[in-house]
């Protein structure tokens, strides 16, 4: 089944000898035409089973597939445990067959599956046959449909689908947005550098252009060390949008700076041996200036009016001379 097709059936209600609740109901299956073969019978029992909610033990599903959060093991997973714990399991996980007999791969509900580990028992889990498009597609769409994922996860998520060969059409699906839509966090996300987000966290509520000014200026500082720097003044429970916004603002305070610094220019009088002076000399990031007042000494300035440009041609061949002799 191709990717698309299975992208809209992904969400598909269990089948019909199955209620809402997951339990079979009392009308049994059409009775299946047995396979001439032991091989065709097995794999017609795997297939009648292979859309049914059951009850797995935790440590028999794998964590699998690639990440779609930047946090997993936080405060919300203790709370949510708390909630399973009070009122049960009240949503289903997904997860596929494992090569391995018995075992299991997620496809989606890593949050839920976690916190029942906490809480203790089994998890309620549909069970799909699906390759490994059909099963990224379907933790894009359940995880956008359940809690949406913030601008940099989504972007992080794309990063991540590209680097293990995902084709576009996929990743769109995946996420629901448009081939632009992609783009437009592909490109944010490749400008960051490596272990920033992870700094940072989700940061919910920062959208794109907050992140694409942040990512603009490294280019201008070290984005990482100041990050941790901010970071590390801040209490260990500060929200992750506060995270970034306290990371931005020391990031563009340090860009200014240096702005400045290399802005600011050094002027220098240039004396004689008597100490008297000659001229000035001003350097700063774009240029190098040297100033004669006519009034303080006529006679020198008029004799550099009339031989500067032979004595300036005349310093550069001697400064290209020495760089060829040395190199």
């Amino acid at each position: 089944m191709g990717a698309s097709l299975m992208a809209r059936n992904i969400f598909n209600q269990p089948p019909r000898n199955e209620t809402e609740s997951g339990a079979p109901s009392p009308t049994p299956p059409k009775a299946a035409k047995l396979p001439g073969s032991v091989g065709g019978l097995r794999d017609s029992l795997r297939e009648i089973t292979a859309n049914s909610i059951r009850d797995i033990e935790p440590d028999q599903i794998d964590m699998d597939g690639l990440r779609d959060r930047l946090v997993l093991e936080d405060s919300s997973i203790d709370e949510l445990a708390e909630s399973i714990r009070k009122h049960g399991q009240q949503v289903p996980i997904m997860v596929r067959p494992s090569a391995q007999p018995d075992r299991y791969r997620i496809i989606y509900g890593r949050r839920r599956l976690a916190a029942i580990r906490k809480v203790g028992g089994t998890v309620k889990a549909i069970v799909r046959t699906l390759d490994d498009d059909a099963s990224l597609i379907a933790q894009g769409q359940e995880n956008n449909l359940r809690l949406d994922p913030s601008f940099i996860e989504k972007s992080f998520f794309i990063k991540e689908m590209q680097e293990s060969g995902y084709k576009p059409g996929v990743i769109q699906d995946a996420l629901g947005l448009t081939r632009q839509g992609v783009s437009n966090h592909r490109v944010v996300i490749e400008q960051l550098p490596d272990g920033l987000v992870q700094l940072i966290g989700p940061a919910h509520g920062i959208g794109r252009r907050q992140w694409g000014d942040l990512a603009a200026l490294s280019v201008k500082v070290d984005l990482v060390d100041i990050a941790k720097e901010a970071l590390a003044a801040l209490p260990d429970d500060t929200p992750s949008a506060e995270k970034f916004q306290a990371v931005y603002s020391a990031c563009s305070n340090k860009a200014r700076s240096d702005n400045k610094q290399a802005n600011r220019s050094l002027t220098s009088v240039v004396k004689d041996g008597d100490g008297s002076s000659v001229g000035t000399l001003t350097v700063d990031q774009k240029t190098i200036a040297i100033k004669i007042a006519k009034k303080d000494n006529p006679e020198f300035g008029r004799w550099l009016e009339e031989h500067a440009e032979a004595t300036l041609l005349q310093l550069f061949v001697q400064w290209r001379n020495e760089r060829g002799s040395g190199s």
